[in-house]
């Protein structure tokens, strides 16, 4: 199927911040039916920004400063708001970095799918399930998001968007969190959606595999000079004033088991799971989607409620729920979510969200927080003043690095990472992972990842555990 004309164009365009730090400079993409587009480059080089600039959503605060936006013949940015929505209802669909913020927890999947569907029959239903490698039983369509792995909920967003049959298809690292396996299905499906229903596609990835997988051109953006990148230093890690016990195991799992969902949806997705999470190790839970790992650092950090098992945590009880515990003990296990759009309050500043554990669990004065917070900046590679951004203001990339740094300002000895390199580009990732390296050396820190990057676990795991699908069980190696 040929398809020549533009479904949309940016050309020369250039958005900047209030103070004139410009978030995208002078790109120029155009959007072709029937092709796969490509967007690469390193973390704040503008990818998100150019997406959601391509359905009229400029970052709030954010200005277009240089050049024009044409949309299916419309200059969306000029567009009346009941105009534009009518126009993203219909015509476009765009699934973020966090796509299930998007979807309704209250809604089963098979209602999600459907909603706003062009075919509302059960055949289409399927036969979207299908297309995105979920399971066409009816215990997965009974399923809320939160029953959900992120893979899963991924896909079901995915699903949600080409219900719609759109013309123009905006995906935002659509392969985070994914196994390769899947990876690959989905840009055959990209690809697929290209060829034969003739849909323009872009997509923001770090991926090269993927994207060469299913891309027909690339456009490569740089950083500008007001982001510049620097390489991981050895002294960059925060040094933290607590001292992480020594001896034994730091966090330990005995018959770990737990369920996700309700009523009919209720499954278990880990069973009788024993773990021994070492000081100074990094553990790599690696599985397909779907088979329990965010579960997993959900239920050691006290926010997913085990169904049998205990937990201890330097030899001490650990209580299920993260409630009950001490302060303490909150503090000395952190999470970093994969999704970190969703975990950071977009009314604070990412200095206040880096100062807030300071004054909660280490009590550090008011005079001292403004310059552990420009170390802990420095620690995942962000410039100091991005202390007085605001979450929407950041890339995804520097969202995780921010919920990085916010994790690592507690001090804890059990660090839980769930997929935080699947937003990052190769040497931002390097970099994350020398700073990881760098605090299980010098202070015994004890980091899970959970991954599906077999590099990453090959290069610095000194233990896996794997989960496998649909029964929970797992081996440890």
């Amino acid at each position: 199927m040929s398809h020549t004309a533009a479904a949309a164009r940016a050309t020369a365009l250039t958005i900047t911040l209030p103070d004139g730090t410009p978030l995208l400079d002078h790109a120029t993409l155009t959007l072709e039916r029937g092709r796969v587009h490509a967007i690469t480059g390193p973390s704040g080089a503008g990818k998100t920004t150019l997406l959601r600039t391509l359905v009229g959503a400029v970052p709030p605060g954010a200005a277009v400063t240089a050049g024009t936006v044409t949309v299916l013949g419309h200059d969306i940015l000029a567009l009346a708001p009941e105009r534009l929505r009518r126009l993203r209802r219909e015509n476009l669909a765009y699934l973020g970095q966090d796509p299930a913020s998007g979807l309704n927890p209250r809604m089963r999947t098979g209602r999600l799918i459907t909603e706003t569907a062009a075919d509302k029959s059960r055949t289409a239903l399927l036969g979207l399930l299908e297309q995105v490698r979920l399971p066409t039983d009816e215990q997965l369509e009974r399923r809320r998001p939160a029953a959900l792995s992120g893979g899963q909920q991924r896909r079901v967003a995915l699903a949600r968007a080409l219900a719609r049959r759109p013309d123009i298809l905006l995906l935002d690292e659509p392969t985070a969190g994914l196994d390769a396996a899947l990876r690959d299905e989905i840009a055959d499906l990209l690809r697929a959606l290209a060829d034969h229903q003739g849909i323009a596609i872009a997509l923001a990835s770090h991926d090269p595999e993927f994207v060469a997988r299913c891309a027909d051109d690339t456009l490569a953006l740089t950083l500008g000079p007001a982001t510049p990148r620097t390489p991981a230093q050895e002294d960059s890690a925060p040094h933290p004033r607590h001292q992480v016990r020594a001896g034994g195991a730091a966090l330990t799992a005995r018959s770990l088991t737990a369920h996700v969902g309700t009523g009919s949806g209720r499954r278990q997705v880990l069973a009788d799971l024993d773990l021994d999470i070492r000081p100074g190790a990094l553990t790599a839970v690696v599985g397909p989607s779907g088979c329990g790992k965010t579960t997993l650092v959900h239920t050691l950090v006290g926010l997913h409620p085990p169904t049998g098992g205990t937990l201890t945590l330097h030899g001490s009880p650990l209580t299920a729920t993260h409630r009950h515990r001490t302060r303490d003990q909150r503090r000395r296990i952190q999470l970093v979510p994969q999704n970190p759009l969703g975990a950071l309050n977009p009314a604070r500043t990412v200095g206040a969200t880096l100062s807030r554990p300071l004054k909660l669990h280490l009590a550090l004065p008011t005079a001292h927080r403004t310059a552990r917070v420009a170390e802990l900046l420095t620690a995942v590679n962000l410039p100091a003043d991005f202390a007085t951004r605001y979450p929407h203001e950041l890339s995804g990339g520097q969202r995780q690095r921010v919920s990085i740094a916010r994790a690592l300002a507690a001090e804890p000895d059990v660090l839980l990472c769930d997929e935080v390199t699947s937003a990052l580009d190769t040497d931002t990732a390097a970099d994350v992972m020398a700073l990881l390296r760098d605090l299980r050396t010098t202070h015994g820190l004890a980091v899970v990842l959970v991954t599906h990057d077999l590099t990453l676990v090959a290069h610095h795991a000194d233990d896996i555990l794997t989960l496998e699908a649909h029964d929970g069980t797992a081996r440890s190696t």
